[in-house]
């Protein structure tokens, strides 16, 4: 076996959330590349099937499930889905969330706040206690991986601190309940991305420019990361490569949170 043996995947199947666009789609494509069998959740079927076809183009299964994970119902039922028409899954990534409110705390009524709770943590917790039971059931270990930001450590300046606060508590949960499932041989890492240009930031860049450029300005390596850039640390957490660590939690910001 050589050194990159260790970071095959070939025959782990991988459930992600919010795995058609973005950085989902890049961890996703990269982690079948790697040999894995994907099944990605979205909200959108174009997006989904295109994604799919790209990980089936690898030479890879991928299957899609059509589903809103911030409704806690509906991420439920997609978990059920996965793990009766797909499972067994063996790695897990719990990547959906994001800001969408620029509201003030003292302006956010509180259903936006639990609608983005919902979003950001109360996803995260679902896929890891229905995915995660099955692992353990099953005996045979397993990777669950959880997309935070650095926002659970420092603060962004746009509004709607229902952010920060979800992801710093997506961090403690990570770093939890690694403790509490080490014994299965499951490991729980959370990755922190800094400033990635997705389609929500290529969005804020148009519409609020100066809030992009002074991020960009406080990036010591110059310039926000490609997605592709968290292809290969998501197939390091997945694979056995990574197999003594858990509990850890993975900055990838250029060096932004530095300064």
């Amino acid at each position: 076996m050589t050194i990159l043996d260790r970071f095959r995947l070939d025959k782990k199947r991988l459930f992600i959330t919010g795995g058609s666009r973005g950085l989902g789609r890049e961890m996703a494509l990269a982690i079948g590349d790697a040999g894995a069998d994907v099944i990605l959740t979205g909200r959108t079927e174009e997006s989904l099937e295109k994604t799919a076809d790209d990980i089936r183009a690898l030479g890879r299964e991928a299957w899609t499930i059509r589903a809103d994970m911030g409704d806690p119902a509906d991420c439920q039922r997609a978990c059920e889905a996965a793990l009766g028409d797909h499972g067994p899954i063996d790695i897990l990534i719990n990547n959906v969330g994001g800001r969408r409110q620029n509201i003030a705390t003292t302006e956010m009524p509180l259903e936006t706040w639990r609608e983005l709770m919902d979003l950001n943590l109360t996803s995260v917790f679902l896929c890891t206690k229905i995915i995660g039971r099955a692992m353990i059931e099953r005996g045979a270990g397993g990777r669950v991986i959880n997309i935070a930001s650095i926002n659970a450590f420092v603060v962004g300046n746009i509004g709607g601190r229902h952010y920060e606060t979800a992801k710093a508590a997506v961090v403690q949960f990570t770093r939890a309940t690694a403790v509490d499932w080490a014994e299965h041989g499951i490991t729980l890492n959370a990755i922190c991305p800094g400033g990635f240009m997705t389609e929500p930031n290529q969005r804020w860049a148009q519409t609020h420019p100066e809030m992009i450029e002074t991020f960009r300005a406080n990036i010591p390596m110059g310039d926000f990361g490609r997605p592709e850039d968290l292809g290969p640390l998501a197939v390091y957490l997945a694979s056995d490569a990574s197999r003594y660590m858990t509990g850890a939690v993975l900055v990838i910001d250029g060096g932004y949170t530095l300064r």
